[in-house]
Protein backbone atom coordinates (compact mmCIF):
# COMPACT_ATOMS: atom_id res chain seq x y z
CA UNK A 1 0.00 0.00 0.00
CA UNK A 2 1.29 3.56 -1.00
CA UNK A 3 1.33 6.51 1.06
CA UNK A 4 -1.09 7.70 -1.57
CA UNK A 5 -3.85 5.27 -1.56
CA UNK A 6 -3.84 5.38 2.76
CA UNK A 7 -6.30 7.54 4.52
CA UNK A 8 -5.20 10.90 5.63
CA UNK A 9 -4.74 12.32 8.86
CA UNK A 10 -3.25 15.78 9.99
CA UNK A 11 -0.82 16.28 13.04
CA UNK A 12 -0.56 20.12 14.40
CA UNK A 13 2.75 20.21 16.71
CA UNK A 14 4.64 22.85 18.77
CA UNK A 15 5.60 24.59 22.06
CA UNK A 16 3.05 25.70 24.48
CA UNK A 17 1.83 29.06 23.34
CA UNK A 18 2.39 28.90 19.58
CA UNK A 19 -1.15 28.94 18.58
CA UNK A 20 -1.81 25.40 17.85
CA UNK A 21 -5.29 25.09 18.91
CA UNK A 22 -6.17 28.46 17.39
CA UNK A 23 -5.12 26.79 13.85
CA UNK A 24 -6.51 23.44 14.46
CA UNK A 25 -10.37 25.40 15.42
CA UNK A 26 -10.12 27.09 12.49
CA UNK A 27 -9.80 24.31 10.16
CA UNK A 28 -12.71 23.10 11.77
CA UNK A 29 -14.76 26.30 12.03
CA UNK A 30 -14.01 26.91 8.73
CA UNK A 31 -16.43 24.19 7.56
CA UNK A 32 -13.68 21.33 6.53
CA UNK A 33 -14.76 17.80 6.87
CA UNK A 34 -12.20 17.26 10.38
CA UNK A 35 -12.42 16.37 13.95
CA UNK A 36 -10.25 17.21 16.11
CA UNK A 37 -8.10 14.80 18.54
CA UNK A 38 -6.66 16.94 21.55
CA UNK A 39 -2.62 15.84 22.15
CA UNK A 40 -1.75 16.67 25.29
CA UNK A 41 -0.73 15.16 28.67
CA UNK A 42 -2.49 18.05 30.51
CA UNK A 43 -5.68 18.93 29.12
CA UNK A 44 -6.78 14.74 30.09
CA UNK A 45 -7.29 16.12 33.69
CA UNK A 46 -10.74 17.33 34.75
CA UNK A 47 -11.12 20.51 36.78
CA UNK A 48 -7.62 21.17 35.62
CA UNK A 49 -8.39 23.81 33.29
CA UNK A 50 -6.53 27.32 34.06
CA UNK A 51 -3.15 26.25 34.52
CA UNK A 52 -3.36 23.83 31.52
CA UNK A 53 -4.90 27.07 29.38
CA UNK A 54 -7.47 24.59 28.36
CA UNK A 55 -9.55 25.59 25.26
CA UNK A 56 -13.13 27.17 27.06
CA UNK A 57 -16.57 25.62 27.30
CA UNK A 58 -17.74 27.51 24.53
CA UNK A 59 -14.67 26.98 22.27
CA UNK A 60 -15.18 23.61 23.25
CA UNK A 61 -18.73 23.51 21.76
CA UNK A 62 -17.70 25.43 18.99
CA UNK A 63 -15.03 23.11 18.24
CA UNK A 64 -15.12 19.86 20.08
CA UNK A 65 -11.95 17.65 20.85
CA UNK A 66 -11.28 14.28 21.76
CA UNK A 67 -9.32 12.95 24.84
CA UNK A 68 -9.87 16.70 26.73
CA UNK A 69 -11.16 15.83 30.71
CA UNK A 70 -11.52 12.08 30.44
CA UNK A 71 -9.69 11.23 33.73
CA UNK A 72 -9.90 12.97 37.46
CA UNK A 73 -6.13 14.50 38.56
CA UNK A 74 -5.85 11.17 40.62
CA UNK A 75 -5.26 8.87 37.82
CA UNK A 76 -2.36 8.18 35.34
CA UNK A 77 -2.21 8.44 31.39
CA UNK A 78 0.07 6.84 29.94
CA UNK A 79 1.37 7.46 26.28
CA UNK A 80 0.58 3.77 25.56
CA UNK A 81 -3.30 4.06 26.62
CA UNK A 82 -2.96 7.30 24.33
CA UNK A 83 -2.18 5.50 21.14
CA UNK A 84 -4.72 3.15 22.09
CA UNK A 85 -7.25 5.59 22.12
CA UNK A 86 -6.31 7.85 19.60
CA UNK A 87 -6.22 5.19 17.01
CA UNK A 88 -9.98 3.66 17.63
CA UNK A 89 -11.44 7.66 17.19
CA UNK A 90 -8.92 8.03 13.93
CA UNK A 91 -10.45 4.98 12.68
CA UNK A 92 -13.83 5.75 13.84
CA UNK A 93 -13.45 9.57 12.71
CA UNK A 94 -12.19 8.01 8.98
CA UNK A 95 -15.09 5.38 8.54
CA UNK A 96 -17.10 8.50 8.86
CA UNK A 97 -15.73 10.11 5.74
CA UNK A 98 -13.73 12.53 7.97
CA UNK A 99 -10.31 13.67 8.55
CA UNK A 100 -8.74 13.32 12.07
CA UNK A 101 -6.60 16.29 12.97
CA UNK A 102 -4.48 15.69 16.13
CA UNK A 103 -3.29 18.77 18.09
CA UNK A 104 -0.97 19.35 20.73
CA UNK A 105 2.40 19.38 22.26
CA UNK A 106 3.22 16.20 24.22
CA UNK A 107 5.27 15.15 21.88
CA UNK A 108 5.88 11.63 23.64
CA UNK A 109 2.06 11.02 22.50
CA UNK A 110 2.78 11.79 18.94
CA UNK A 111 5.85 9.97 18.81
CA UNK A 112 3.80 6.71 20.20
CA UNK A 113 1.25 7.01 17.53
CA UNK A 114 2.92 7.51 14.38
CA UNK A 115 5.96 4.82 15.76
CA UNK A 116 4.45 2.42 17.56
CA UNK A 117 5.14 0.75 20.87
CA UNK A 118 8.85 -0.27 22.17
CA UNK A 119 9.70 -3.29 23.60
CA UNK A 120 10.95 -1.67 26.51
CA UNK A 121 11.90 -3.41 29.80
CA UNK A 122 9.33 -4.09 32.53
CA UNK A 123 9.52 -1.95 35.87
CA UNK A 124 12.26 -3.59 38.01
CA UNK A 125 10.49 -2.91 41.88
CA UNK A 126 13.85 -3.35 44.09
CA UNK A 127 15.74 -1.42 41.06
CA UNK A 128 13.06 1.61 41.20
CA UNK A 129 13.41 1.40 45.30
CA UNK A 130 17.03 1.71 44.77
CA UNK A 131 16.69 4.93 42.50
CA UNK A 132 13.99 6.59 44.71
CA UNK A 133 16.29 6.36 47.44
CA UNK A 134 19.20 7.86 45.61
CA UNK A 135 17.14 10.47 44.86
CA UNK A 136 15.88 11.37 48.45
CA UNK A 137 19.68 11.57 49.38
CA UNK A 138 20.71 13.53 46.02
CA UNK A 139 17.71 15.13 44.78
CA UNK A 140 15.87 14.75 41.16
CA UNK A 141 18.48 17.45 40.08
CA UNK A 142 20.95 15.38 40.15
CA UNK A 143 19.57 12.38 39.17
CA UNK A 144 18.91 13.82 36.21
CA UNK A 145 22.86 14.25 35.99
CA UNK A 146 22.91 10.78 36.13
CA UNK A 147 20.64 10.31 33.08
CA UNK A 148 22.88 12.75 30.87
CA UNK A 149 25.84 10.36 31.40
CA UNK A 150 23.79 7.38 30.89
CA UNK A 151 21.55 8.41 27.67
CA UNK A 152 22.19 12.76 27.33
CA UNK A 153 19.43 12.21 24.38
CA UNK A 154 16.38 11.53 26.71
CA UNK A 155 18.40 13.79 29.71
CA UNK A 156 17.60 16.55 27.27
CA UNK A 157 14.31 16.51 26.62
CA UNK A 158 13.23 16.19 30.43
CA UNK A 159 13.15 18.73 33.07
CA UNK A 160 15.74 18.34 35.65
CA UNK A 161 12.97 17.69 38.45
CA UNK A 162 10.64 15.57 35.96
CA UNK A 163 11.02 12.34 38.61
CA UNK A 164 8.99 9.64 37.04
CA UNK A 165 10.54 9.92 33.73
CA UNK A 166 13.54 10.35 34.87
CA UNK A 167 12.99 7.57 37.45
CA UNK A 168 12.30 5.28 34.45
CA UNK A 169 14.86 6.39 31.87
CA UNK A 170 17.53 5.32 34.23
CA UNK A 171 15.53 2.20 35.24
CA UNK A 172 15.24 1.34 31.74
CA UNK A 173 18.83 2.37 30.83
CA UNK A 174 20.32 0.11 33.78
CA UNK A 175 17.97 -2.57 32.76
CA UNK A 176 18.68 -2.81 28.83
CA UNK A 177 22.07 -2.65 29.06
CA UNK A 178 22.26 0.80 26.92
CA UNK A 179 20.12 4.51 26.17
CA UNK A 180 16.16 4.25 26.39
CA UNK A 181 16.80 6.65 23.44
CA UNK A 182 18.47 4.03 21.39
CA UNK A 183 15.10 1.43 22.01
CA UNK A 184 12.97 4.44 21.01
CA UNK A 185 15.08 4.96 17.78
CA UNK A 186 14.50 1.58 16.32
CA UNK A 187 11.31 1.08 14.00
CA UNK A 188 8.51 -0.93 15.17
CA UNK A 189 6.52 -3.59 13.63
CA UNK A 190 3.30 -1.40 13.91
CA UNK A 191 3.30 2.38 12.89
CA UNK A 192 0.62 4.19 11.54
CA UNK A 193 -0.78 3.30 8.48
CA UNK A 194 -2.15 7.17 7.52
CA UNK A 195 -1.08 9.54 4.66
CA UNK A 196 0.24 11.88 7.49
CA UNK A 197 1.01 15.94 6.90
CA UNK A 198 2.99 16.92 10.04
CA UNK A 199 2.87 20.73 10.17
CA UNK A 200 5.21 21.92 13.37
CA UNK A 201 4.69 25.62 14.65
CA UNK A 202 8.01 26.99 15.62
CA UNK A 203 8.87 30.59 16.55
CA UNK A 204 11.51 32.63 13.97
CA UNK A 205 11.78 34.52 17.08
CA UNK A 206 12.28 32.61 20.44
CA UNK A 207 12.27 35.51 22.66
CA UNK A 208 9.14 36.60 20.94
CA UNK A 209 8.06 32.89 21.76
CA UNK A 210 9.17 33.48 25.61
CA UNK A 211 6.90 36.31 25.93
CA UNK A 212 3.82 34.93 25.08
CA UNK A 213 4.94 32.47 27.93
CA UNK A 214 5.15 34.85 29.91
CA UNK A 215 2.01 36.97 29.22
CA UNK A 216 -0.05 33.53 29.10
CA UNK A 217 1.27 32.47 32.63
CA UNK A 218 0.66 36.24 33.92
CA UNK A 219 -3.02 35.32 32.24
CA UNK A 220 -3.71 31.92 34.07
CA UNK A 221 -2.67 34.01 37.51
CA UNK A 222 -5.28 36.64 36.78
CA UNK A 223 -7.78 34.32 35.81
CA UNK A 224 -7.59 32.16 38.60
CA UNK A 225 -4.66 29.39 38.87
CA UNK A 226 -4.50 29.71 42.45
CA UNK A 227 -7.70 29.35 43.42
CA UNK A 228 -7.69 26.51 40.80
CA UNK A 229 -4.92 24.37 42.86
CA UNK A 230 -6.70 25.30 45.98
CA UNK A 231 -10.22 23.74 44.74
CA UNK A 232 -8.12 20.95 43.66
CA UNK A 233 -6.44 20.04 46.46
CA UNK A 234 -10.04 20.35 48.53
CA UNK A 235 -11.90 18.08 46.13
CA UNK A 236 -8.95 15.35 45.07
CA UNK A 237 -6.10 13.58 47.78
CA UNK A 238 -3.55 14.79 45.89
CA UNK A 239 0.14 14.71 45.92
CA UNK A 240 3.08 16.20 44.08
CA UNK A 241 4.39 13.18 42.97
CA UNK A 242 1.37 12.76 40.67
CA UNK A 243 1.05 13.73 37.19
CA UNK A 244 -1.39 16.13 37.16
CA UNK A 245 0.29 17.84 39.82
CA UNK A 246 3.73 17.75 37.94
CA UNK A 247 2.43 19.68 35.05
CA UNK A 248 4.02 23.35 34.59
CA UNK A 249 2.22 25.59 36.84
CA UNK A 250 0.63 23.49 39.27
CA UNK A 251 4.01 21.96 41.34
CA UNK A 252 5.17 25.87 41.88
CA UNK A 253 1.69 26.68 42.42
CA UNK A 254 1.83 23.91 45.35
CA UNK A 255 4.83 25.36 47.11
CA UNK A 256 3.39 28.55 47.42
CA UNK A 257 0.07 27.53 49.22
CA UNK A 258 2.54 25.46 51.66
CA UNK A 259 4.74 28.49 52.37
CA UNK A 260 7.66 27.27 50.79
CA UNK A 261 7.97 30.39 48.45
CA UNK A 262 6.42 33.55 48.01
CA UNK A 263 3.78 34.44 44.76
CA UNK A 264 6.79 36.58 42.84
CA UNK A 265 8.48 33.08 43.07
CA UNK A 266 5.83 30.80 42.00
CA UNK A 267 5.68 32.96 39.15
CA UNK A 268 9.07 33.13 38.14
CA UNK A 269 9.31 29.51 38.71
CA UNK A 270 6.50 28.78 36.54
CA UNK A 271 7.65 30.60 33.87
CA UNK A 272 10.89 29.34 33.68
CA UNK A 273 9.59 25.85 33.76
CA UNK A 274 7.10 26.44 30.52
CA UNK A 275 9.97 27.68 28.68
CA UNK A 276 12.22 24.72 29.41
CA UNK A 277 9.05 22.64 28.75
CA UNK A 278 8.88 24.70 25.06
CA UNK A 279 12.32 24.01 24.93
CA UNK A 280 11.91 20.38 25.31
CA UNK A 281 9.22 20.44 22.57
CA UNK A 282 11.42 21.61 20.28
CA UNK A 283 13.99 19.67 20.52
CA UNK A 284 11.42 16.40 20.31
CA UNK A 285 10.62 18.35 16.90
CA UNK A 286 13.61 19.29 15.85
CA UNK A 287 14.23 15.15 15.78
CA UNK A 288 11.66 14.59 13.99
CA UNK A 289 11.27 13.33 10.00
CA UNK A 290 9.12 14.49 6.88
CA UNK A 291 7.79 17.97 8.95
CA UNK A 292 6.16 20.94 7.09
CA UNK A 293 7.58 23.52 9.41
CA UNK A 294 5.59 27.11 9.50
CA UNK A 295 6.36 30.14 12.09
CA UNK A 296 3.95 30.19 14.16
CA UNK A 297 4.70 33.80 14.83
CA UNK A 298 2.65 34.38 11.24
CA UNK A 299 0.18 36.95 11.74
CA UNK A 300 -2.00 34.98 9.28
CA UNK A 301 -1.03 31.81 11.23
CA UNK A 302 -4.49 30.21 10.76
CA UNK A 303 -4.87 30.77 7.01
CA UNK A 304 -1.46 29.63 6.28
CA UNK A 305 -1.91 26.40 8.12
CA UNK A 306 -5.39 25.85 6.61
CA UNK A 307 -3.78 26.28 3.09
CA UNK A 308 -1.27 23.34 3.99
CA UNK A 309 -4.33 21.76 5.06
CA UNK A 310 -7.14 21.96 2.29
CA UNK A 311 -5.13 19.89 -0.20
CA UNK A 312 -3.93 16.95 2.14
CA UNK A 313 -8.18 16.95 2.77
CA UNK A 314 -9.55 17.26 -0.28
CA UNK A 315 -7.21 15.03 -2.09
CA UNK A 316 -8.14 12.26 -0.15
Amino acid sequence: MTKHSLPPAIFIMGPTASGKTAAAMHLLESGLPVELISVDSALVFRDMDVGTAKPTREELQRAPHHLIDIIDPTEVYSAAQFRTDARALMDDITARGKVPVLVGGTMLYFNTLEQGIHDLPEADAALREQIHTDALKLGWPAMHERLVALDPITAARLSPNDSQRIERAIEICILAGRPMSAILAEPTQDTLQYNLLKIALLPSDRAVLHQRIETRYDTMLSGGLVEEVKMLREKYPLNLDLPSMRCVGYRQTWEYLDGEIDLKTSREKGIAATRQLAKRQMTWLRGMENLTTLDCLSKDLTQVVSNRCVTQITTK
